[in-house]
């Protein structure tokens, strides 16, 4: 197959990549807003919050894998992708509706239940979306560009979502329900339509139907990966980090940085720095290898992050260029570690004759959220035990302790997950030759059907 034949049309990739606008629209609320908002405005206290959004977290541990399976195995005229994000739709239309506003007074078990739905359908379209874009291409570099400007539509949704609140702190100053409502209203509407764009636009590669092998087999060869192995467990990593950095994030701009009024506006800075960033490790992973680019990205965010001890409370320009340098590195490891998981997926499809994306991808996406659980489940206890009260007065001791929470329990997470992938072993030259190897079998198999 020439390598000029099976790249993809920019607007192939720009069609596939909108729905990635709403899914992360509603991630990032889920991270950072919601969670305070349950505790706070909502009156169910830090632990609950904490220990609920934990166990929906946890949830997807048996979810993720079963609609992963589900995926990779059941066909439509449609493909096998595309009707899983269609179902996912209607689901988190109403979840969103019921979460992002609800009545004046609920309990923990409206939260609880509620969440649990809205995690089922936000699976079902990424663990779908994501699949579908390692399927769109076997090129080592197409994948990067596939799973690259999908994280920018990702982190264009971050900050179109951002802006609203952000709008109506500055003109309105409203109330904190009618910011969360936005952001729900906003996933309401756009999702149905960038779903539509892509489903329309974009068609599934189709693959061989896989040959009969023992289901015993096919799990020892997915135990037996060791790039998979190291590839989960920096996912994991990375999940953790934004988990706890986003669960303290407005604790930490209150009450350390004395800048309640701007948080939304200086996570806007964030995440834009992030989306212009995204070109730019997109072009260096072309160059320097996926996994040399993710350890540079990795070892950059450390060293900025700690920027943030100089700046002293109040000082609004100095924070957003601190946040906006650190968010340059969070344009790279979102979309490096989903093209890899391309490349690990032709390892297991060349050892077993079966395209298990799905699995594969429903592994990466279940150990990034457990990351983002147990932050959550952690951080927000941790809160407790330093004592730090929200929306009341806390010691000078509670609050440098709520600052270097914020600061340092990422960095050695964060370097831990760039030696896990320092020599990662599929790296262009192998991923070529695992491609060559899996054409020339299935060459010599029946047509596609």
């Amino acid at each position: 197959m020439n390598k000029q034949e099976i790249k993809l049309r920019w607007k192939t990739i720009a069609a596939f990549a909108a729905p990635a606008v709403p899914t992360s629209a509603l991630g990032l609320p889920l991270v950072v807003y919601l969670p305070p908002f349950y505790a706070e405005e909502m009156g169910l206290g830090l632990a609950m919050v904490g220990t609920i959004f934990m166990i929906t977290r946890f949830w997807d541990v048996f979810t993720d894998p079963v609609l992963g399976i589900l995926s990779d195995k059941i066909k439509t005229r449609l493909g096998r992708r595309r009707h899983w994000i269609i179902l996912s739709v209607p689901i988190l239309m109403l979840s969103v509706y019921r979460v992002f506003m609800p009545q004046s007074s609920v309990m923990g078990t409206y939260l609880l239940v509620w969440m649990v739905l809205l995690y089922v359908g936000f699976t079902l379209l990424s663990i779908s979306h994501l699949s579908w874009g390692a399927e769109l291409s076997p090129d080592y570099d197409d994948r990067s560009r596939v799973q690259g400007w999908r994280e920018f539509a990702l982190l264009f949704g971050m900050l179109a979502v951002l802006a609203l609140p952000a709008a109506i702190e500055h003109f309105l100053g409203a109330k904190v329900e009618i910011k969360i409502a936005s952001m729900g209203w906003f996933v309401i509407i756009l999702l149905p339509i960038t779903v539509a764009i892509a489903v329309w636009m974009v068609p599934e590669r189709p693959v061989p139907d896989p040959p009969g092998m023992p289901w015993q087999q096919a799990t020892q060869i997915l135990l037996k990966n060791k790039p998979l192995q190291r590839l989960l467990l920096a996912d994991l990593l990375l999940g953790l980090v934004p988990g706890i950095i986003g669960s303290l994030y407005i604790f930490f701009v209150s009450y350390v940085m004395d800048l309640a009024e701007v948080a939304s506006l200086m996570l806007l800075v964030y995440f834009i720095a992030g989306l212009l960033s995204v070109p730019g490790w997109i072009w260096l992973s072309c160059r320097l290898e996926k996994h040399h680019t993710f350890v540079i990205a990795m070892i950059y965010g450390s060293i900025t992050l700690p920027m943030l001890l100089l700046v002293e409370p109040g000082s609004i320009r100095f924070s957003m260029l601190v946040l906006g340098l650190y968010g340059l590195a969070s344009g790279a490891g979102s979309f490096l570690l989903p093209s890899m998981m391309a490349d690990v997926t032709d390892r297991d499809n060349l050892e077993t004759g079966t395209q298990r994306t799905g699995l594969y991808f429903s592994l990466l996406t279940l150990t990034n959220k457990i990351g983002y659980a147990a932050a959550v489940g952690i951080t927000y206890p941790m809160l407790d035990w330093i004592g730090f009260i929200p929306s009341g007065t806390n010691t000078a001791q509670t609050i440098e302790a709520l600052k270097y929470m914020f600061i340092f329990l990422p960095i050695p997470l964060t370097l831990l997950a760039a030696l896990l992938m320092w020599n990662f072993p599929l790296n262009s030259k192998r991923q070529q030759e695992l491609r060559r190897l899996i054409d020339e079998r299935d060459s010599v198999k029946a047509p596609v059907k």
